[in-house]
């Protein structure tokens, strides 16, 4: 078996804090609709958002467009704006993990699903993106996970074989295309948890 040679982060609920738990309760309010209505589509038309096809305000239209409410691009600007700022909580514990792998001599990298508009922000106001050897979002390469192509990109940006990669999701699905790539893929819990697991690839955490 290979040894493990990059890790990579995913960046919501990984990198950042989830969002709280009354911003989907507030889209939806400002929307006119039943939280489990509204988030049903949220979930449902991201893909080209996320893909870098539309913008965050074309992704709100699509939504209203969908629940058959008038277009209302300065409402849409609104909620997009709430859904921006609810990603921005960085998470101190795991910056600190990813800087500890970095000076351990790893290869380090970030793989997220992320539109153009946050990427933009986040590269001129955020340090850890600046910290990784190799970043790959859904809105340069036009995959998202847990489509091959994008663990494709990934493997060939890091110049690694799949198994020397070890990579951390939130998200099962995109843990389960990861592993069908061929990389080490965990379900993230807590940057601790991810500590006591690097240490038994020996990545000295």
């Amino acid at each position: 078996m290979n040894e493990v040679k990059a890790v990579v982060f995913d960046y919501g609920k990984v990198i950042c804090h989830p969002p709280g738990d009354d911003v989907m309760e507030k889209l939806a309010a400002l929307a006119g609709l039943a939280r489990e209505e509204f988030e049903g589509l949220v979930w449902k038309l991201r893909t080209p958002y996320d893909r870098g096809v539309i913008t965050g305000v074309e992704y709100y239209q699509s939504i209203f467009a969908a629940a058959g409410l008038p277009q209302d691009a300065a409402l849409a600007g609104v909620m997009h704006r709430l859904d921006t700022d609810s990603w921005k909580a960085i998470n101190a514990e795991t910056v600190k993990l990813m800087e500890d792998i970095k000076a351990a001599g790893f290869l380090l990298g970030i793989l997220s699903n992320m539109p153009w508009d946050f990427l933009d922000m986040a590269r001129k106001t955020y340090p850890v993106f600046s910290l990784p050897h190799v970043g790959i979002f859904s809105c340069e390469t036009g995959a998202i996970k847990p489509e091959p192509a994008i663990y494709r990109a990934l493997t060939a940006a890091l110049d690694c074989a799949p198994g020397e990669i070890l990579f951390f999701d939130d998200v099962p699905v995109n843990v389960e295309g990861g592993l069908a790539a061929g990389i080490r893929s965990y379900v993230w819990q807590d940057a601790g948890t991810a500590r006591t697991l690097l240490r038994r690839f020996h990545v000295p955490v």
